[in-house]
């Protein structure tokens, strides 16, 4: 029975080596060898590379670091990727697989735990089933680190959004739109096939695979030379899962982030896979004009712009619409301009134009078969919006001419 308790107590002593400094460790355990460099370095290596001292959180429930600490023995912090409402995005150096990764560490607040286990749950379930071509990010591990659930990443490349963004918003070449959209539908269809719903898939979360880029003159003014920036690989990657459902379970009202969100949502009609669709088209023509295609914080103007770019509304979704959108219509039409909040309202929605011309600006080869695929992507009725597998099946992507 010793023997055990003390079996026991050791255990937990290996669990604490991430949180506290070890103590009475010899000398000899730390010196690196020659051929360290090319080994995993053994545990006792490891506890030298103690935790900072324990600090409090912000008051939003982020995690306070410093450059150069180590997040638990094993991590050492580089710098940060990215911040979100779930918390932020730390490039580490990982000691014992020698290679640089990226650790997601969640605030320190029940939902956004929550969230976090939900995604450690889909990640590995994509995890199993996947065969090396479902375009998804690999999770390494995930461990709990002073009440920070932290997931541990591949470290992959900038944002498609983040990418825009260096580049002031410069559109992509159709060409590398098509292979953008290609990969993103094949993952989305490896999703719905395992029956899970992103209902998050924005820009944002879709990462290139490699930071390279070249950069190629665009026009020459009279003092400086214009260059635009085009990544060297159009290999992407999908990221956040922390909002990803499973379609047998019961789903929260609202999802997705406003841009991208689909109008049975907004119209309390329940939704499902095609939700995911709805956003790959939103996606999609932003990456070929530069701009977010619904660029709106309120629901009346929101569908206002649907109707302006798409047409209206079909009457049997108005009619089966919920009580809190039933006040964005009168008389089985859209409230508008009637109902809007302000004069600004109105002159954005009266700015934007109907789909083939806002992608026409923009895309001369293969513009009709693109204008086709999207306007299947967006269809109003979800029950008539192409599937991933269907839209991979378009002229779009195999004939490319």
């Amino acid at each position: 029975m010793a023997e055990e308790d003390k079996e026991r107590q050791s255990r937990k002593r290996r669990r604490l080596t991430w949180d506290v400094a070890p103590s009475g460790q010899p000398e000899a355990d730390e010196r690196d060898g020659e051929d360290s460099e090319a080994r995993v370095p053994p545990a006792p290596m490891l506890r030298r590379h103690v935790s900072p001292p324990k600090r409090d959180d912000d008051r939003d429930g982020h995690y306070v670091f410093s450059l150069g600490e180590n997040l638990t023995p094993r991590y050492k912090i580089l710098g940060k990727m990215g911040e979100g409402t779930f918390g932020r995005v730390l490039e580490c150096w990982d000691r014992q697989t020698r290679e640089y990764v990226a650790v997601k560490v969640v605030r320190s607040i029940s939902k956004y735990r929550d969230a976090a286990m939900i995604e450690i749950d889909v990640l590995q379930h994509l995890a199993k089933n996947d065969k090396d071509d479902s375009h998804c990010v690999k999770m390494h591990s995930w461990f709990d680190y002073r009440n920070h659930i932290c997931i541990v990443f591949e470290k992959l490349g900038p944002s498609l959004f983040d990418f825009l963004k260096r580049n002031k918003y410069s559109p992509f070449p159709v060409d590398l739109v098509r292979e953008f959209g290609r990969q993103l539908l094949e993952s989305v269809a490896y999703m719905h096939d395992l029956r899970l719903i992103h209902t998050d898939l924005k820009p944002e979360n879709i990462l290139l695979v490699s930071s390279e880029f070249v950069k190629l003159p665009v026009c020459k003014t009279s003092d400086e030379t214009n260059c635009r920036c085009l990544p060297k690989s159009s290999a992407i990657k999908l990221i956040d899962f922390g909002s990803t459902a499973y379609d047998n379970q019961i789903h929260s009202s609202i999802v997705s982030t406003r841009h991208y969100r689909a109008p049975e949502i907004i119209l309390g009609l329940g939704w499902t896979y095609p939700c995911d669709i709805w956003s790959v088209g939103c996606i999609l023509v932003e990456l070929c004009t530069g701009e977010a295609l619904f660029q709106t914080h309120e629901n009346l103007e929101h569908l206002a712009m649907m109707e302006r770019v798409l047409g209206p509304l079909p009457e049997h979704m108005i009619r089966r619409a919920d009580r809190g959108a039933k006040k964005y219509f009168r008389r089985s039409r859209l409230n508008w301009p009637e109902g809007a909040v302000s004069r600004e309202s109105i002159r954005a929605v009266r700015k934007l134009d109907q789909l083939k011309n806002l992608v026409s600006r923009h895309v001369d080869s293969s513009r009709s078969s693109l204008v086709n695929l999207l306007h299947g992507l967006l269809k109003f009725d979800p029950s008539e919006r192409l599937t991933a597998r269907q839209a991979l099946e378009h002229p779009f992507f195999k004939d490319p001419t």
